[in-house]
């Protein structure tokens, strides 16, 4: 079967900054927006039904301890609802021996290489197994994030100005760059999760360090213009908006530490179309998500700036299911538990893989 992964050769040069959307809030074609928490249930054919799910979680990325972390709150509260949950470790169990017939469907907490990038979800598609999360093309639009800029950027949405280093690329070209965006800057890997790698750097002396710890787990790097301000993130199911969350905390960014570790970050769960900025914030999610043909769950990252201008980040495919993790606090702030909340992902799952099969079926 070809792969669905996008040509590498669709990649920014380095050195070609990204340019700023004159209009940040486009409306989309033909695309239908739910702004509005969902008030659907699971259809009553599908409600009482007994999962047998085959939960992928481990593998062998920088992210392999929070994809452990998620996997066990999402089998604790699968297995509470009375479904059937087979563990399955890429790292240590070969997908091609694994018997699928044990199951319905795998549910991804892959987080990071591997697990968010595509790689998994072609292997799935291969052997037509339905699978939570977006497919082989958006997962690695996302994952790689020059390539979701670009198109964050061609759909006229904003997301900050950058520059995309290569491995091959010297400090002094990356110091000219630098200079170019101004400091404070972003150093990022352009495929990495968990904020794993990610340093905000105010002046030139500590540029090369960043650069160094970037490419530690990335050949690909960005620099990117760092936008002050208040730190959000919104939920997204299939084209359902789930409650957008302020950030707060004391660290200079949303780090690994801040998401993980630290139990001072402080997390607002804005509920209620009230507020004009979070609806906002919650529009221009949606619309990330569907310029990069995401479906199931996943989660956008965003600034906004003292001017109220919204600023996309990141879209993660596979977003955190831990106990600290973003999903589960918003889906809990109208009344959904954790297993609900697994449940939903799941039949968002097999809906979209049955739709799939229809609509290779009929071109």
């Amino acid at each position: 079967m070809e792969s669905d992964l996008p040509n590498s050769e669709s990649h920014l040069n380095a050195g070609a900054p990204g340019k700023r959307s004159l209009n940040p809030h486009r409306e989309i074609r033909g695309v239908s927006i739910r702004i509005d928490p969902p008030h659907n249930e699971i259809p009553h054919s599908r409600r009482n039904r007994r999962w047998r799910v085959a939960l992928l979680q481990g593998g062998d990325s920088a992210e392999r301890p929070i994809s452990l972390q998620s996997g066990a709150e999402v089998e604790d509260a699968l297995r509470s609802a009375g479904h059937v949950v087979i563990p399955l470790d890429p790292a240590s169990e070969s997908l091609e021996d694994f018997d699928w017939s044990r199951v319905d469907l795998a549910f991804l907490v892959l987080h990071g290489t591997h697990g968010e990038d595509g790689h998994i979800q072609q292997q799935l598609d291969d052997i037509d197994i339905p699978y939570t999360g977006s497919g082989v093309r958006a997962s690695h639009l996302a994952f790689h994030k020059q390539l979701a800029k670009e198109q964050f950027l061609q759909a006229g949405l904003r997301t900050p100005d950058f520059y995309v280093i290569e491995i091959t690329d010297p400090i002094s070209s990356i110091r000219e760059y630098a200079d170019k965006l101004g400091f404070p800057l972003v150093v990022k890997p352009s495929a990495q999760g968990s904020s794993l790698g990610v340093m905000i750097v105010h002046e030139e002396r500590g540029l090369a360090e960043a650069v160094q710890l970037a490419r530690e787990l990335d050949d690909t790097i960005l620099l990117e213009r760092y936008i002050p301000g208040e730190e959000w993130t919104v939920p997204i199911l299939d084209d359902r908006v789930l409650p957008p969350i302020q950030i707060g905390t004391s660290h200079h960014f949303f780090d690994f530490d801040a998401k993980y570790i630290d139990h001072q970050t402080d997390y607002q769960v804005v509920v209620g179309s009230e507020n004009e900025l979070a609806a906002q914030i919650q529009q221009v999610s949606l619309q990330a998500c569907q310029v990069l043909g995401c479906r199931g769950i996943s989660r956008v990252d965003l600034r906004v700036d003292d001017q109220k201008r919204i600023w996309i980040l990141e879209v993660n495919t596979i977003p955190g299911m831990t106990s600290h993790s973003l999903v589960p606090k918003s889906a809990a702030s109208y009344g959904w538990t954790m297993s609900r909340l697994c449940e939903e992902i799941i039949h968002s799952a097999l809906q979209n893989h049955t739709r799939s099969k229809h609509l290779t079926v009929t071109r």
